[in-house]
């Protein structure tokens, strides 16, 4: 997750995504990263199609967009390198409504030769809403 497609226009212009990754852009996303003055931080903005029966983000979507930003957070350790989560753990705070904007941030506890480990806090419109943390081990990238 080191190089991506810039988004030109609408709320998130000047942020990347990753329009080759179906599930995380067509059908969880689409989500977006960037590197600001804080560091690395991954967003989306809380659409019909993430909501749940109640009326809140689904949970599903909110660990898909956690297993997004490990690699959102992790970016600058990958060195250009293919990396798969290999365990996520996470804990549900709140139910973010619909329309909220939500962020992923956090930090990289360790980065070994073959592993990273990560985590992070998803919030909504600033509310906590997720915490999560997972490793990622770097991987040869499969040939298509």
């Amino acid at each position: 997750m080191v190089t991506g497609e810039m988004c030109e226009t609408g709320e998130f212009k000047g942020w990347s995504t990753w329009k080759d990754e179906p599930f995380e852009y067509d059908t969880a996303g689409p989500f977006y990263f960037r590197v600001d003055e804080k560091g690395p931080v991954c967003a989306f903005r809380a659409e019909r199609k993430h909501m749940n029966k109640g009326g809140v983000v689904h949970g599903g979507c909110l660990m898909a967009f956690a297993d997004f930003s490990l690699f959102g957070i992790a970016h600058d350790k990958l060195h250009g390198q293919y990396g798969v989560t290999v365990a996520f753990t996470s804990e549900f705070l709140s139910g973010p409504p619909e329309g909220a904007y939500i962020e992923a941030r956090g930090e990289v506890l360790r980065s070994g030769k073959s592993i990273i480990f990560v985590r992070g806090l998803i919030t909504a419109d600033g509310k906590p809403c997720l915490n999560f943390s997972g490793t990622i081990m770097r991987r040869p990238p499969r040939n298509s």
